[in-house]
């Protein structure tokens, strides 16, 4: 069975070939828990089995996504049915989750490597789950996540969010920044971490990815240490302070046409100065 890892207290990530999934729990901990985007299609037997692993028969209090891109909506129909839960997202993002707006097509030019030419085959059109969605509230809550809020992190997509834990500054950052890079199917293949912005091919606003990349390096700028935590991200992930993020904001600096990466939802923990 394939299991989900954990990384934080109260925060585990599991893999759908390329894509990764996050399972959340309340901060202080009250017996809820909540998944973080979906994965792709025909993943939601292996979600479903990883989160009774952890949770038994309980199902999610809800299920919140950072965006609503093929690759983080492909089992969103099956598990919020089978669960009978409802969807927080963006208010931006709702469009492309009611049936009534495409996203841009992708741009299989900017980032090179054979995952960006194969871009032009991945699916942008809206899923329609109207009776189950939910707008996110405007005072950075999370209703079914005591003790986290979302950040507004737009770029990548025009509503995407990442969430943030005060107590001990662990952030799930969705495509606003990630760490392998996705345009090269060698580092999708091997997982070679290394952190970049999101992925060029289906990002639309290069000005606003920077600027959410930024953001969360600023959040993080008192943060002076640079560490890793051995076998707790399987290679894929690692944790980084505000440094970290500030050189993964640099290509989007240089050029509009950067060539940068990503491996979804990546799990940040950056660490206070003592």
């Amino acid at each position: 069975m394939q299991l989900s890892q954990e990384v934080a207290p109260g925060v585990a990530w599991l893999r759908t070939v390329m894509v990764n999934v996050v399972f959340v729990e309340p901060d202080p901990p009250d017996g809820r828990w909540v998944l973080v985007d979906a994965g792709l299609a025909g993943h939601d037997r292996v979600i479903a089995r990883a989160a009774r692993a952890r949770y038994g028969d309980r199902p999610p209090a809800a299920i919140v996504l950072t965006h609503a891109h093929f690759d983080h909506v492909g089992s969103l129909k099956r598990l919020a049915d089978q669960w009978d839960v409802p969807v927080y997202a963006h208010t931006l993002e709702l469009p492309h989750l009611t049936g009534r707006r495409s996203y841009p097509p992708p741009d299989p030019t900017v980032g090179g490597g054979a995952m960006a030419w194969i871009a032009r085959l991945y699916p942008c059109g809206p899923i329609d789950i109207s009776t189950r969605v939910r707008a996110l509230p405007d005072d950075g809550s999370i209703p079914p996540l005591p003790g986290w809020r979302w950040w507004h992190t737009p770029g990548h997509t025009d509503g995407h969010v990442s969430l943030f834990r005060d107590t001990d500054r662990v952030l799930v950052s969705g495509d606003a920044v990630i760490t392998v890079r996705q345009e090269s199917l060698g580092a999708v293949l091997t997982q070679a971490a290394t952190l970049h912005g999101p992925p060029a091919y289906f990002t639309t606003n290069w000005s606003e990815a920077l600027g959410s990349v930024l953001r969360e390096a600023l959040q993080n700028a008192g943060d002076q240490k640079k560490t890793k935590k051995k076998g707790a991200l399987s290679g894929a992930k690692g944790f980084a302070a505000g440094a970290g993020l500030a050189a993964a904001a640099a290509p989007l600096a240089r050029s509009n046409r950067a060539t940068i990466s990503r491996q979804e939802c990546t799990v940040l923990k950056s660490y206070r100065s003592t």
